[in-house]
């Protein structure tokens, strides 16, 4: 990202994508939504991706609309997945986009200068670097583990976080994560974790905090005044 004031803003952005990275489950109803989003933040979640896949075009925007309101609220990031009409609509803090959501140019042109802009990498090296030449703010590797949510997706090997630490902007891992195998990514050196299934498939809003907790405190640092 070019140096500059104009840029501070989506600096700022950039520098809070870290820890859990929540996307949201495919749910009708906006009232239960919101409370199971609530619970993630209140359980550490530092960024919320609003992904709903079957919903109508007027329950998106519904749910886009309240989820906004309750990250400004808790200071999360609030991100949209594919859409980049909704995420300027809701005036959210970006869009994450793959393969086929009309790319990153477009997006830039609709959100402006100070939103941020993620995308997909799926397993592939070579997405990456052109992705941010055209101006990704973040990327995103995956699939890690086998995921429910995407049972067919493209598989990544680990080793490729390794690579990606060279990357001059933050690597985001997706798939199949939970509390009990993130640390492989963690420690690899993504600065965030993006999980659906180990957070948001609990009925009781409580097991969502304390998934989320879990998830988050694993990229707690140890103080190292507290070393021996």
């Amino acid at each position: 990202m070019p140096e500059g004031r104009t840029d501070a803003p989506r600096r700022a952005r950039v520098a809070r994508l870290a820890g859990l990275y929540a996307l949201t489950p495919d749910l009708d109803d906006t009232a239960v939504l919101t409370a199971k989003v609530a619970a993630a933040l209140a359980g550490g979640a530092s960024a919320i991706q609003y992904r709903n896949k079957s919903a109508p075009d007027a329950l998106r925007r519904e749910q886009a609309r309240a989820l906004a309101r309750l990250c400004a609220v808790r200071g999360a990031l609030f991100i949209v997945n594919d859409d980049v009409d909704i995420a300027r609509e809701v005036d959210a803090d970006g869009v994450h986009i793959g393969e086929d959501d009309g790319g990153i140019a477009r997006a830039r042109a609709m959100l402006g200068p100070d939103r941020l802009i993620g995308v997909s990498c799926y397993n592939e090296w070579d997405r990456a670097q052109p992705a941010i030449d055209a101006g990704a703010d973040y990327v995103a590797f995956g699939s890690f583990f086998a995921s429910a949510t995407k049972p067919a997706a493209r598989r990544a090997d680990p080793a490729l976080l390794v690579r990606a630490a060279s990357l001059p902007v933050p690597v985001v891992a997706i798939g199949g994560i939970t509390s009990a195998n993130a640390t492989t990514l963690i420690d690899a050196g993504v600065a965030a974790v993006a999980v659906i299934g180990d957070v948001f498939a609990h009925d009781e809003l409580s097991e969502i905090e304390r998934a989320a907790a879990a998830i988050a405190a694993l990229f707690a640092k140890p103080d190292s005044s507290e070393r021996p």
